[in-house]
């Protein structure tokens, strides 16, 4: 595989060594990728930390920019601010068995689950590839979520793979993107925040690129008459921080995440499922009551600008990376959904001035 175009860097903060929400300490990334013909969807997992997230539970909220979207398991984050499972997305026809697959995952760790223990709450996120994958077919399996989960490691693949395989933003390939943000507060203290987004969603008229408007430029290579068509695309946009906040404090976190999308032209379209979720990794909350709850000195709530300007510096250098890191893909009846540097091969030289 060649080597990743450069991006054009996204703000002022400097990106942490991988520009990856792995570089949270302890969040790894895994895909599974489904690519054969008609076929072109899969699974990618999120891993908060190295142990059972159900018996050691990270703090999280979640934000709806616009519920046209099938995700399961936000009411219960919302309603108790944790997450339990690894975090999973997939296309939205998969959601039943991926589900299932971390139901099933979580009763092997913990036979009581649903018995002496409670219930588990999965958690799993998804978009419509319905265009390039045959998404009647329902292709993915229990066991692909199983291999995304074992495949997660620090190394971030990013463009048309695992749960982005089949995704399309701006009439391109969209799909997985990632990025991270260092930031100090006013304390001295020094974190990491990170995204992940799957990139579905967007007229071709509407892109923004760095604070470019090349979405009429775009617009004309492709012949779009898009203008009046509504949108009918998503994006889940996932962030992740070392900061030790509380569920209320990552809600509003996860809220900054549609700052990061609308400088890339979104405007959060009737028929997009624009879902954010924030989780924290400083601490965790255990299962079972007999342990200790943690003693954990939450970060002021004034000190909390430097974390939102990198929630949305890192969700739009994310999403950024989502289109320049994606190859074309032919699927579903010959569909074909062409990567952008294939469409305006000069956006790298334009941009090479700031991508240092």
């Amino acid at each position: 595989m060649s080597a990743l175009p450069v991006a054009p860097h996204i703000g002022t903060l400097v990106a942490g060594p991988r520009n990856a929400i792995t570089d949270v300490p302890g969040v790894t990334v895994g895909h599974a990728t489904l690519a054969q013909g008609p076929i072109q969807t899969g699974v990618t997992v999120v891993h908060p930390h190295q142990g059972d997230p159900y018996r050691d539970r990270v703090p999280a909220a979640s934000a709806v920019l616009n519920g046209f979207g099938k995700s399961i398991g936000l009411v219960q984050v919302h309603e108790l601010g944790v997450l339990e499972t690894p975090i999973a997305l997939t296309n939205t026809f998969s959601v039943a068995t991926v589900t299932q697959a971390q139901i099933r995952q979580c009763v092997a760790a913990n036979p009581q689950c649903g018995r002496r223990l409670p219930t588990v709450n999965p958690l799993v996120f998804e978009c419509n590839d319905g265009y390039l994958n045959d998404i009647q077919a329902m292709a993915v399996m229990e066991q692909h979520y199983l291999d995304a989960c074992a495949s997660a490691g620090p190394a971030v693949a990013e463009g048309a793979v695992g749960a982005g395989r089949g995704m399309s933003s701006f009439g391109v390939k969209g799909g997985v993107g990632t990025a991270s943000r260092r930031v100090t507060v006013a304390s001295g203290a020094e974190f990491t925040v990170g995204a992940l987004v799957v990139s579905n969603f967007g007229r071709p008229a509407q892109l923004m690129l760095a604070g470019r408007a090349i979405g009429q430029e775009l617009a004309k290579t492709l012949a779009a008459a898009s203008a009046g068509e509504s949108e009918k695309g998503s994006i889940i946009l996932l962030i992740a921080t070392d900061a030790p906040l509380d569920a209320r404090q990552l809600r509003r976190l996860a809220l900054r995440a549609g700052a990061g999308l609308a400088r890339t032209g979104s405007v959060f379209g009737h028929g997009s499922g624009d879902i954010a979720l924030a989780f924290s990794t400083a601490y965790t909350l255990p299962q079972d009551p007999g342990r200790p709850m943690p003693d954990v000195a939450m970060l002021h709530d004034a000190w909390l600008d430097p974390l939102f300007q990198a929630v949305a510096d890192s969700v739009e250098q994310a999403i950024i990376h989502s289109l320049l890191r994606a190859e074309t893909v032919i699927g579903r009846n010959g569909h074909r959904r062409a990567s952008l540097l294939e469409l305006m091969p000069g956006l790298i030289p334009l941009f090479s001035e700031k991508s240092s």
